[in-house]
């Protein structure tokens, strides 16, 4: 049952996904959070080190559109002048906003992998919408009152997936 809460991917940080790695799993877009995810919760603007991903990724013709369950001021803020397609109040796990990030990539369900730092969020709503799922460290230990709700059933679920012997990493 909690199975649903398994990512197919965990990794320490978005910069450990390179665009070779997604290409040759077929991969063209990305559907990815914002906060904790991309940068700090509190931290308005890319930083150079994730300006130069996004680059890359340009580069290699993969698409990223950020879908975040922040208010449109936030995400715009950071999104805009990065020239990076957003969607806002994106209410994951519901699986709409998902589907239309897939939708304005013009993509396939099978070439998009969705990044987050969260369960209960990123993970829930990716694997409803039956994406390849990659979870990543949150970049920053402090969250907002929800995340912090958030981060206690996480951790409830993590442990009862590791007791299972399911989880593929290390905390």
């Amino acid at each position: 049952m909690l199975e649903i809460f398994l990512p197919n991917e965990h990794v320490k940080s978005i910069f450990d996904i390179t665009p070779e790695q997604l290409k040759s799993k077929g991969i063209k877009g990305i559907i990815t959070d914002l906060d904790n995810t991309l940068v700090e919760w509190d931290r308005p603007n890319a930083t150079p080190k994730l300006i130069s991903w996004f680059e890359e990724l340009k580069k290699h013709n993969i698409l990223v559109t950020i879908v975040s369950n922040n208010n449109e001021a936030r995400v715009k803020a950071f999104a805009a002048p990065l020239q990076i397609p957003f969607i806002f109040m994106a209410k994951k796990p519901m699986t709409k906003a998902f589907k239309r990030a897939l939708r304005q990539m013009g993509i396939k369900k099978e070439e998009a992998v969705v990044i987050g730092d969260q369960l209960m969020t990123d993970v829930l709503g990716g694997n409803l919408s039956g994406f390849h799922t990659i979870l990543v460290v949150p970049v920053s230990q402090s969250d907002g009152f929800m995340t912090k709700f958030n981060r206690l059933l996480e951790r409830r679920i993590l442990n009862w997936l590791r007791k299972k012997g399911m989880l593929q990493w290390e905390d």
